[in-house]
């Protein structure tokens, strides 16, 4: 059968590090074409990359008969108009996080989609790492109890990355609330099975990136009587951090997020450990890719869907709309 073709709108830092070896190991897909706003780069990337078409503008990628899938790597404030071109040429999407400026905005894009008929995911890539399913699945078999607290963390050296945008407001839908934080939320809604009701935010700006926040700390209520924090930092060394404790148990996963290293997950009983596992990551973006284009055959269900997306984005309104008013803020499911 032949391999599912994809093609990169918004071709940048995250594509070349990520993106391009995921796309060599992938088994059912290929990246046969790009767009980038820069348009000398983007000849430039082609010829080192071995990217067979170099799209001379996003409509021209759009309405190609050699892209199947359009993948959505551009700065936030732009994925929308994006997608809604990508629809008009009944073209599959997969859209990076967040998805857009603010849950209308993810909305309206799902509505879109869903009227156009056309498979449109978001690119929650920890959905396929083994660390969360391994997590997932200890949960549902009742190792642990019920859950009743959770923590993920997120901290990265924002300032020393590659993609001066993330702190430009007019470009980025924030600071690493968004940016990293909704990765943590959406980690704790697919282990956990359940969804945030309400919002409490405390947050900081720096020198840095005075436009954004820099340091935040998230405080959520969720379903199933779960109450969870996110913490983010953009100032700090790299670290991402997953943890559940429930009434007969805890889970920890140091740097559970990650896909650079090897991950060893403990599970703990009164204090004692009872099971270490130790997975590796490496492949996530694979079976992502992999996953996407199998659902766009109709062979299995993508989990990171845009519908779903909608609720991390509602989250996040929540999240920064409490760190503006100071008060806790409730979520309509």
């Amino acid at each position: 059968m032949s391999r599912v073709r994809f093609a990169i709108l918004g071709f940048g830092h995250h594509a070349v590090r990520r993106l391009l070896p995921a796309f060599r190991r992938s088994e059912h897909t290929v990246l046969t074409g790009m767009w980038r706003r820069d348009q000398a780069a983007a000849n430039k990337n082609c010829a080192e990359f071995h990217i067979p078409h170099c799209f001379a503008s996003r409509e021209e990628l759009c309405a190609s008969p050699e892209v199947d899938v359009i993948f959505i790597t551009s700065p936030d404030a732009m994925h929308k108009d994006d997608l809604l071109l990508a629809v008009r040429h009944k073209k599959a999407v997969l859209c990076e996080k967040p998805l857009a400026m603010n849950a209308a905005e993810a909305r309206q894009m799902a509505d879109a989609a869903k009227a156009a008929g056309i498979l449109y995911g978001c690119g929650q890539n920890f959905r396929y790492n083994h660390s969360l399913d391994w997590i997932r699945q200890q949960i549902t078999a009742g190792r642990i109890g019920r859950p009743q607290l959770a923590h993920a963390q997120y901290c990265y050296p924002a300032h020393q990355a590659p993609r001066r945008w993330i702190a430009d407001p007019t470009l980025a839908t924030g600071g690493p609330i968004a940016d990293v934080g909704v990765h943590c939320i959406d980690a704790l809604r697919y282990v956990l099975g359940e969804e945030v009701r309400s919002v409490s935010t405390a947050a900081t700006k720096d020198d840095d990136a005075a436009q954004v926040e820099s340091i935040a700390s998230l405080q959520l209520e969720m379903t199933g009587n779960i109450f969870a924090n996110v913490t983010v930092s953009a100032r700090s060394p790299y670290r991402t951090l997953v943890e559940i404790v429930g009434s007969e148990g805890v889970l920890v996963a140091e740097n559970g997020l990650t896909v650079d290293r090897p991950i060893e997950i403990v599970l703990r009983r009164a204090g004692e450990v009872v099971e270490t596992k130790t997975v590796d990551n490496g492949d996530g973006y694979v079976r992502m890719l992999d996953s996407f284009a199998l659902a766009l055959r109709g062979q299995e269900t993508f989990r990171a869907s845009g519908e779903d997306g909608v609720l991390n984005m509602l989250a996040l309104d929540a999240a920064y709309k409490s760190w503006r008013t100071g008060a806790r803020e409730p979520i309509s499911l």
